[in-house]
């Protein structure tokens, strides 16, 4: 929907002057030891914590509740609960509120998918994806504890709103799964942030938060009834931990391979075919020789 603005060729100085009207920030470097002297660092450590602790706290909640409203009004209404479509909205919406609240302190990633699609993108360090991952991780481990805690005797006759492959369904089909809809939020999450949306002549302006929680409600609309929708790593590893039953464990390296190579394809596509960083990285190659 954008261009790159080219200027004139300058005779004078003989050579061609590109100009952009858009700024593409330079590529994180791949260890930026100075980051862990930075206040910011840690805030943004913080944000990713508390964010995806809210975020399984919330989403769980509401998976429990379900399936607790819909036992209960088996032989009534047959209506009762939210159903899939309210699941699906509450991880949506979740994701929407969190990354806006988030996104000018950590960059709202809240899923260790999102921040491994990122790292490969060259947008952030390996110091701060690994930290990050981690983060990330133990918030959602917490956010289930407190779900748990709040609800015991739901939360362990429910499920826990850990993740498996259904049954009907194949471990390759589950994996599919995991990795389509991984690579549709990555793909939204580049898409939404790309720095070409500011460019003068774009004419799709966008609250990035907004596709990006429209993608995680429609991945989840899609793919709940094959493996609960996992799609982040994190929010597995959590229900899983406080679950803690085998189904979910015999499963569970499906919702780390499966986002994992979502997100790195996702990468791929979007730096190396939309924004044709090959072509570029070869054509300056070639013009300095």
């Amino acid at each position: 929907m954008t261009k790159e603005v080219e200027a004139a060729p300058s005779h004078e100085h003989g050579h061609e002057l590109h100009g952009k009207d858009y700024h593409d920030p330079p590529p994180a470097p791949l260890l930026d030891f100075d980051e862990l002297t930075k206040w910011s660092f840690y805030r943004a450590l913080i944000a990713e914590f508390v964010a995806t602790l809210l975020f399984l706290y919330i989403t769980v909640l509401t998976v429990i509740g379900y399936k607790s409203q819909t036992d209960l009004a088996r032989g009534g209404d047959e209506c009762g609960g939210v159903g899939i479509l309210g699941i699906a909205w509450a991880f949506g919406g979740m994701i929407f509120v969190l990354v806006y609240c988030t996104a000018g302190i950590s960059g709202g990633h809240i899923n260790p998918a999102v921040t491994f699609g990122l790292f490969l993108a060259r947008k952030v360090s390996l110091i701060r994806a690994v930290m990050y991952m981690v983060a990330q991780c133990l918030g959602a481990i917490c956010g289930v504890g407190f779900v748990k805690a709040f609800q015991k005797a739901h939360y362990n006759r429910y499920g826990g709103g850990a993740n498996f492959v259904a049954h009907g369904y194949t471990i390759g089909v589950g994996l599919a799964a995991e990795i389509i809809g991984t690579f549709v939020l990555v793909y939204t999450v580049f898409s939404a942030t790309d720095p070409k949306r500011s460019a003068r002549d774009s004419h799709v302006p966008v609250l990035a938060p907004l596709p990006i929680g429209f993608a995680v409600f429609m991945v989840h609309l899609a793919t709940i009834p094959i493996t609960g929708t996992g799609i982040n790593p994190a929010r597995s590893l959590g229900a899983a931990v406080i679950y803690n039953k085998d189904q979910p464990w015999d499963d569970h390296w499906i919702f780390w391979v499966g986002p994992f190579v979502g997100a790195a394809i996702a990468s791929f596509y979007h730096q190396f075919v939309l924004r044709a960083a090959a072509i570029k990285a070869l054509a300056s190659f070639r013009s300095n020789a």
